[in-house]
């Protein structure tokens, strides 16, 4: 045996802790694959093979996790939660409605597929993916039929739109564990995040969702685009084609629904479910980009001012941490998304609480899954695989993506892809500067994309509103995924050769 740094004894053979890793991770994507195991109990028990195999005794097992549990949940759970409140008012007030329809009334069919990958882009950014679709699927089909344009041709960018904001960009979980886990700058990583993010909608997007379109036909699917697009944003669990919740067997990931209760404050609403009053395009668009503006000018004035001492500086440090700058958007939104809108103040404060209890299961997700990134840290497995990195000379950044990649082909989770592949690699951050520990975040963010197959809930999600069979999904949207994936690899190894 020999003693850890942090004081947790395990075994010194490099063999049974090679071992132990895989056994751990193995444990987790059978629990949650063919046993059906909700990925938070999966991923405890998990942690407990990984570090019995390890050597690690009992007690220090239940120590280590319950730091990493709280540590993840200390520096994430905040931001996930703000983060879902904002997007609890966008949903509720129409604002995210009122964007979709403001910019696809002013393009033509031509623009549609880019205006979509836009829209959508925008409106990923404080929703959750399975929020997104629920609420944004509808309306592409009801825009695909009005322009008689193929649905595919605009579906895929919007799927795109929200898939790289997903994979890429905080505040969505994924990022703030890989953050969190990699000691990476969340302005730095947001700022990359926003350069990689334009080319990997626009060829998974726009490009793709043209040439797939031309290949495949998929007809517009009459039980969704028969109906009001706004009551269709309720809850996915009332959707899809065939009547059957819009998930297949493989369920994997947490079903996020509605943030609300739909039948709250029905005072507040007309017959379609929307409120009286629609908030104004420009304050639903700044309240949205708000946030993102304040944690991006910390990061440019990091790079360009540098001096901690500086009063400018000073300032969006403060105003541009995210815990503040996503309060301040979720202030904001109190306003232009829900007094604006005619909500009261009980009517708000139900839609900002009604969020929370729908992100309960991935906040648990994302804090068991730091709970086994430390063991893997306490174990010495994490800085093994960074002697053997060193040694062979490979990229980290390289390394990053094949391990999200492995983890989320047999999970199908890109949240705990994401958590496991960045402890893993977390050994690999010590040793390198600011800008490459970002890309290294999302290097491992785009692994987690990766060819999402029948065991993603999202897959089962996507082929239940457009209503198509398993072979065309893999074909049109498990290559969408990918391309994203080998864009966002790409374009993460550009990037390294520039900053």
């Amino acid at each position: 045996m020999t003693v850890f740094a942090a004081g947790v004894q395990h075994t010194s053979s490099h063999p049974l802790l090679v071992v132990a890793a895989l056994l751990g991770i193995a444990t987790v994507v059978v629990l949650i694959t063919v046993l059906k195991l909700h990925p938070f109990l999966a991923l405890i028990l998990g942690s407990a093979v990984l570090g019995l195999v390890a050597g690690v005794s009992p007690t220090d097992i239940v120590t280590s996790f319950t730091t990493g549990f709280g540590t993840t949940t200390g520096s994430v759970g905040l931001l996930i939660a703000l983060g879902a409140m904002i997007g609890g008012l966008l949903t509720q007030s129409g604002g995210a409605d009122r964007i979709v329809t403001a910019i696809v009334d002013r393009v033509g069919p031509r623009g549609l597929p880019w205006a979509m990958g836009a829209v959508a882009a925008l409106i990923g950014i404080p929703l959750f993916f399975e929020i997104g679709v629920v609420l944004l699927i509808p309306i592409v089909l009801l825009v695909a039929r009005r322009s008689q344009q193929p649905v595919l041709r605009v579906g895929i960018p919007a799927l795109a739109g929200l898939s790289v904001l997903h994979g890429f960009i905080p505040p969505h979980p994924g990022p703030l564990v890989a953050i969190a886990s990699l000691k990476a700058d969340l302005g730095m990583v947001l700022l990359f995040g926003l350069i990689l993010a334009i080319p990997a909608v626009i060829i998974a997007g726009p490009v793709f969702g043209t040439v797939i379109s031309r290949r495949m036909e998929v007809r517009h699917p009459a039980a969704l685009v028969d109906a009001p697009a706004p009551a269709m944003a309720g809850s996915r669990r009332e959707t899809g084609t065939t009547g059957s919740a819009g998930l297949g067997p493989d369920d994997v990931d947490v079903d996020l629904g509605h943030p609300v209760d739909t039948t709250a404050g029905i005072r507040d609403r007309n017959a379609d479910g929307l409120p009286r009053r629609r908030p104004a395009l420009g304050a639903t668009i700044f309240t949205v980009l708000l946030p993102i503006l304040l944690m991006l000018l910390r990061a440019i004035v990091e790079l360009t001012v540098n001096d901690p001492k500086n009063g400018l500086q000073k300032i969006t440090d403060v105003l541009g941490n995210p815990p503040v700058a996503l309060l301040i958007g979720l202030i904001v939104g109190m306003f232009t998304l829900g007094v604006a809108v005619g909500f009261g103040r009980q009517r708000i404060s139900e839609t900002v609480g009604g969020a929370l209890p729908a992100i309960a299961g991935i906040l648990l997700i994302v804090a068991a899954g730091g709970g086994f990134k430390q063991l893997l840290v306490d174990s010495g497995i994490s800085g093994l695989i960074a002697e053997w990195a060193k040694g062979a000379n490979f990229s980290p950044l390289v390394l990053g993506w094949l391990v999200a990649v492995g983890i989320r082909l047999a999970t199908g989770s890109a949240t705990v892809a994401t958590i496991t592949a960045a402890g893993i690699v977390a050994p690999l951050a010590a040793g390198l500067d600011k800008p490459t520990v970002a890309l290294l975040v999302l290097a491992v963010g785009a692994g987690s994309l990766f060819f999402s197959h029948v065991n993603d809930a999202g897959f089962w999600l996507v082929k239940e509103y457009f209503g198509m069979s398993v072979g065309e999904t893999i074909a049109s949207w498990s290559v969408m995924e990918t391309i994203i994936s080998v864009v966002g690899l790409v374009g993460v190894l550009v990037l390294h050769l520039i900053v």
